[in-house]
């Protein structure tokens, strides 16, 4: 695996594209530019909250259990594009670092992309999780405050039954796992909500959960995590 140093400038995010940039004050801070693009896959996540994540049923308004919420978050996209490149069958990992409400922004975040994906792809999938893209995650533009990070990795997804994985190297390494319902063969799920990842949300927990870069060390084992479902898009062209 390439380290940082190895990486060509291919592979870089120039200055004037970077989203690691403050929001506030800053010249460079990033606009959005709503463009054609969609998704369709699941996203799943592990969260330091000691009991089911608060942020779903307030919509971002209530505080995590702890006050803060550290967390991964896992993206396998099953269709999509953007600008006409095919974004099917590509893995995103997402480290998230929020001081206090999630509403309140003020988020850190380091991105994983897929080794596989084509250059244009590679700065499309970056443009959509910033919020530079418009449509559906475009409020990520106010929430983001900083991108500590932006790579290609081998981003490996797994999905099996009730349990979900992301495996990025030695830096995420998490493993959750659905809440049995009453009926066995359907987890406990928080249905119509207005939450912005989607409207049925799976609630699930940690199994063996770490995250070792950019200066954190997490364990989220035991902890809240849910899945779900997502159709998002951007604007539709004129």
């Amino acid at each position: 695996m390439a380290t940082t140093e190895q990486r060509t400038e291919s592979d870089r995010i120039a200055i004037s594209q970077r989203i690691d940039q403050k929001m506030e004050n800053n010249p460079l801070r990033r606009k959005m530019r709503p463009t054609d693009w969609a998704i369709k896959g699941e996203l799943f996540l592990n969260c330091s909250c000691t009991v089911f994540c608060p942020c779903v049923v307030s919509l971002g308004a209530h505080p995590p259990t702890e006050g803060h919420c550290h967390a991964w978050m896992a993206i396998a996209i099953d269709e999509g594009h953007f600008e006409g490149e095919d974004l099917a069958g590509l893995n995103v990992g997402l480290l998230v670092d929020i001081p206090g409400r999630m509403g309140e922004g003020n988020w850190k975040v380091a991105a994983y992309v897929d080794e596989r994906a084509s250059q244009k792809a590679y700065n499309g999938i970056l443009k959509i999780f910033s919020g530079q893209a418009g449509g559906t995650t475009g409020l990520f533009t106010f929430l983001v405050s900083e991108i500590i990070g932006a790579e290609r990795e081998k981003v490996e997804i797994v999905r099996d039954g009730t349990k979900r994985g992301l495996y990025i190297g030695r830096k995420i390494a998490g493993e959750i796992e659905m809440i049995d319902g009453a009926s066995p063969d359907e987890p406990v799920t928080i249905t119509n909500s207005k939450y912005w990842m989607g409207p049925n949300i799976i609630a699930a927990k940690g199994l063996k959960s770490k995250v070792r870069d950019y200066g954190r060390v997490w364990d989220f084992g035991g902890m809240s995590a849910e899945i779900c479902a997502i159709d998002w898009a951007g604007p539709k062209p004129k």
